[in-house]
Parts: structure tokens; C-alpha cells; sequence
């Protein structure tokens, strides 16, 4: 039987400093509401899990690449598997957005919000860059400002309205929209066990089965091949770009660190317990050592971009390390798929 939430009369709420924003927003919002869940647990049963390489998807001028799936979707697995009903909406302008905002609020109800780091005031000038895909919780006003938790920072913070609105509707790609979403109902109980399997049974078929050379394993070979190449096909300046932002999103946006790898080994550690399975505290090791070859990979493409004295053995090189990281992954998300859980 399924809990309609009650109507909070303050604006409580436990800001607890996470890895990644999204299942941040998630641990920290269903925590509010008495469902404890911890930020890896929430990104396995969300299948958070992912790569893919967008050389025709251009971001800040630079092709995508992605370590996680598509944001917004964790959130609305984990509510979908662990039975939690969410309401969700976009909007057509700021002012309307803003006005929801309020009235949801006012019920004394946290809300996810997407935004654009480069209109938080709070963020350091170093991170304040155009990406638009990062969550955080409004969960009341002091006067005019918006009470925000952000789920990567150490503390709670204030955001003026004029500088949320511009987040919350910047332009490019993807666009935010406004978007919020918020729990209605939440179940009394809950069981992990198979929101787990099902969340690593969707993950391992992620990166394993979809046909399109540019996601998965697939992906992480796709992106090694065009690599190799990259400074006699765009020039060193273009080069160094491209590999800054693949280095940036693997460490810098929203994860904790080695493109979430170190984070979903957590989650198998964590289900290895639930599910009462060895296999997965061994393979949670296996991925651990995985996410210390993906560092490699960084550590090693970082100093390609600082000296700015990149040539094509040093990329060659970079380009041997991920298809590595490619192989080690294929064999990691074999083994998990078959495990019996």
C-alpha cells in the first residue's frame, strides 16, 4: 500500500555531500522521506552505468562523451523499480517554471531540479562551464532566494531568483527546460533485492548489447580508434580540446571518479551483501582495479594536454590504454551477466 506524502510544515532537510548529482538528488530526497538508500545504491538499481562517444553530437564545440546514461533516467528508474511514485514537469518559459517552483515548495515539498552549472553562483569560477545537465534540490525559500542542496557540495547554500531561473532555462544542448521532479508517493516498504537484479541486468545488457558502434564496450573501442588520430585529422590545438573534455567528463562532472566505475563497484559491494552474493564482492574488486586503469588513462592524457607538445606515439598510446579499458570492461560485464542472482 503506497503512502500519500503529507505536507512537510517546515523546511527541514538533511543535505548530505555525495559524488554524483543525480543519485545525490535521489539518496538525499528519498532520505528526506524516510526511504534510506545510499548514492551507489541508487545509481546500480538506476543502471547509471554507461559510455558513449558522440563525435556528430557536438558540446561546447567538442564531441560528447558520456560515462553515465542519459540524466534524468537513474532517477526515474529508481522510482520506478522501488515503486515510488514521481511528479515530473518542463516548462515553456522561466516564468511559469518558476511559479511551479513556488507553489511546490510552499507545500513544503524538496524538488529536483535540472540546470546549467555556469549561472550558480555558488560554484567556483573553475567549474562554472555550459553544461546543463546538473541536478540539485530547492527545498524552501529565505525571503526571495531559493534554499538549495547540492548534492556536491559540502554545504547548503542560497541562490537568488534570477540566477536559478537562468539555470534552470539555459540554452544549448541539452536544454533544461525547467525541469523538476519531485516524490507524490512513496511505498511503506521496500525490498532491494530486485530492483538490484534488475538494475544490473539493465546495465550489463547497456554495455554489452546495444548494436550501435558508439555505446558500451563498443563505444569505449570507437572512441579509442578515432583518438589515435585525432591531431592529424584536427591539429594539436582542436586535439588537446577533444581530450581535455574527455578527461573532464571521466573525473570532473558529477562522478566519483574513473568515469563512475569507482562508484557502481561500490554498488556491488553493497548488493553482494543484500543479494548474499560472493561473485559480486569479487567482481566489485575487478572493477575497482578497472577504474585504476581508467585513471591511468587520465593521469596520462593530462599530461599530453599541459605539454601541448602532443604527437602521434602519445596518442597512440592514450588510444592503447582505452581499448584496454575496453577489454577489461567486456570481461567484467560478461562475467556479472552471468552471474546467478
Amino acid at each position: 500500500m503506497d503512502e500519500v506524502l503529507e505536507v512537510m510544515s517546515d523546511t527541514q532537510f538533511h543535505h548530505v555531500q555525495t559524488a554524483h548529482c543525480e543519485s545525490g538528488v535521489i539518496s538525499n530526497i528519498f532520505r528526506h522521506y524516510g526511504l534510506q538508500i545510499s548514492e551507489p545504491m541508487a545509481f546500480g538499481i538506476g543502471a547509471g552505468i554507461f559510455f558513449g562517444h558522440l563525435p556528430f553530437v557536438k558540446v561546447n564545440g567538442v564531441p560528447g562523451t558520456t560515462y553515465r546514461v542519459v540524466p534524468g533516467a537513474i532517477f526515474k528508474r529508481v522510482a520506478k523499480r522501488l515503486g515510488v511514485k514521481i511528479a515530473s514537469q518542463s516548462f515553456s518559459s522561466p516564468e511559469k517554471g518558476m511559479q511551479a517552483l513556488d507553489r511546490v515548495l510552499e507545500q513544503g515539498r524538496p524538488v529536483g531540479l535540472l540546470s546549467s552549472v555556469y549561472y550558480l553562483p555558488y560554484f567556483p569560477p573553475a567549474y562554472r562551464f555550459h553544461f546543463n545537465a546538473h541536478n540539485l534540490v530547492a527545498y524552501g525559500k529565505d525571503g526571495d532566494n531559493y534554499l538549495i542542496s547540492d548534492p556536491i557540495m559540502e554545504q547548503v547554500t542560497e541562490i537568488d531568483p534570477k540566477s536559478l531561473a537562468e539555470a534552470r532555462f539555459a540554452k544549448g544542448f541539452p536544454a533544461p527546460k525547467g525541469k523538476m521532479y519531485y516524490p507524490v508517493e512513496m511505498p511503506k516498504t521496500i525490498s532491494l533485492e530486485q530492483p538490484i537484479r534488475d538494475g544490473i541486468k539493465q546495465a550489463c545488457s547497456d554495455m554489452l548489447n546495444i548494436p550501435l558502434p558508439m555505446f558500451g564496450v563498443k563505444g569505449i573501442r570507437f572512441l579509442a580508434k578515432r583518438l589515435k588520430h585525432y591531431p592529424e585529422k584536427v591539429g594539436d590545438r582542436k586535439a588537446v580540446l577533444y581530450l581535455g573534455n574527455i578527461i573532464r567528463m571521466q573525473e570532473e562532472i558529477g562522478t566519483g571518479g574513473a568515469g563512475f566505475r569507482f562508484m557502481y563497484a561500490a554498488f556491488l559491494q553493497e548488493a553482494a551483501g543484500i543479494l548474499k552474493r560472493d561473485e559480486l564482492s569479487a567482481l566489485s574488486a575487478e572493477l575497482t582495479s578497472i577504474g585504476d586503469t581508467w585513471r591511468n588513462f587520465a593521469f596520462n592524457a593530462g599530461r599530453v594536454c599541459k605539454s601541448r607538445t602532443a604527437n602521434n606515439i602519445s596518442y597512440a598510446e592514450l588510444s592503447e590504454m582505452l581499448m584496454q579499458c575496453a577489454a577489461e570492461e567486456e570481461v567484467l560485464f560478461r562475467k556479472l551477466s552471468k552471474v546467478k542472482l
